[in-house]
């Protein structure tokens, strides 16, 4: 993707207020904005969102641009779904995050999840005949919502008529990354 490119694409990342894992949402945030992208960042409030570093050590804090309950998935290219297990496991449970993968889906926009983010993808029910990565307490999971789990840094599939990124873990970003600009890149 080229910064002329990067200016015309808005990605929208959706979180919770506490425990998303840091790296996994500073970073590709700061990434896609360096290319000149808009990437609007919601969460369930306008509070502070307190990021954690593995999951247990206090982290950067960022500003939400919005709630989750106001995001219009029409207005974004990408979907971002950040991990921390903290994170994940709330975010699975919000009704707006859920509307809005399968929003992305049947609109054919990616999704893009790392670590523990597949968890929401689970619950939206997007994940079948789907091959994609997670965090590897997430393969079951993943399994039993008819996807194929692998064991890879990054995996992108195109099926279906929509495209899934998704990583394993922080140390995973540069090729996520990739596969993000990738993606972005066609929109």
């Amino acid at each position: 993707m080229t910064a002329n490119d990067g200016s015309k694409r808005k990605v929208l990342a959706v979180v919770t207020n506490y425990g998303v894992e840091q790296d996994e949402l500073v970073m590709p945030v700061e990434h896609l904005r360096g290319w000149g992208a808009q990437v609007d960042i919601a969460a369930v409030s306008t509070d502070e969102i307190k990021t954690l570093v593995g999951d247990k050590n206090p982290g950067k804090t960022m500003r939400p641009d919005l709630t989750l309950d106001a995001a219009d998935a029409a207005a974004y290219d990408l979907l971002l779904v950040p991990g921390g297990t903290l994170n994940a496991d709330k975010l699975r449970c919000q009704s707006p995050v859920v509307e809005l993968i399968r929003s992305f889906k049947e609109a054919g926009r990616p999704v893009a999840a790392i670590c523990h983010g597949p968890w929401a993808l689970v619950e939206a029910d997007v994940v079948a005949g789907k091959r994609l990565t997670s965090y590897p307490s997430l393969a079951t999971d993943i399994r039993n919502a008819g996807g194929t789990w692998a064991d890879e840094p990054v995996v992108t599939d195109d099926t279906g008529g929509w495209t899934l990124i998704t990583s394993r873990n922080p140390g995973d970003l540069d090729p996520f990354l990739h596969e993000i600009d990738a993606a972005l890149s066609v929109v």
